[in-house]
């Protein structure tokens, strides 16, 4: 782009043909910076936008000297910014079904007035928790057993387990790590 810092003078003082120069000059370069984050094309375009519209709103304020780290900073913030909601979304709702396990599976023996819908997907949830139990290898599974299904307390599952209750704490904390990793994956393979 010949005379770069006139064009971005231009465009800071409201000039859209100087804008527009802007983004088509640079809109592949911010699209493979978002692509090394996401992965996901329509994804990747709705950041490039919001990249775009970020610029826009900060160029009046523009005061480097160079403008492409500038650009980059913005882009990279962004596409870090998505990943961490997605991860933040993803990490609440399994652990919700996680600590709704317990509430759901002591309520199975309880007449259940709900439809046949609500009690076919209810079931399918405890089954898609189960499996993902299942996964994990023995040490967290046995403490993810016996905390979460038959509810047993972290001193009760140590003094069984011949652990201290660090250790339970421990299992259980690094089962809920790779339930929250192996639901992630899962669901971006979807």
């Amino acid at each position: 782009m010949n005379d770069e810092k006139r064009i971005i003078e231009l465009a800071a003082s409201g000039d859209k043909e100087s804008f527009e120069k802007i983004i088509n000059h640079y809109k592949n370069y911010v699209f493979a910076i978002i692509l090394n984050f996401i992965k996901d094309n329509e994804e990747a375009q709705n950041i490039s936008q919001e990249v775009f519209l970020q610029v826009y709103i900060s160029l009046p304020t523009f005061k480097e000297d160079n403008f492409k780290a500038w650009l980059s900073r913005i882009t990279t913030n962004k596409a870090i910014d998505l990943l961490r909601k997605k991860r933040s979304r993803v990490e609440e709702t399994e652990l919700d079904k996680l600590e709704n396990f317990k509430i759901a599976s002591s309520s199975l023996g309880k007449a259940n007035t709900d439809n046949p819908e609500t009690l076919l997907m209810d079931k399918e949830a405890r089954e898609d928790v189960k499996d993902q139990v299942e996964a994990l290898p023995e040490i967290y599974k046995l403490a993810v057993r016996e905390f979460y299904f038959q509810e047993k307390t972290y001193e009760e599952i140590a003094r069984d387990s011949g652990v201290s209750k660090k250790t339970v704490e421990s299992r259980l904390y690094r089962a809920r790590l790779l339930l929250k990793k192996n639901w992630r994956d899962r669901d971006d393979s979807l």
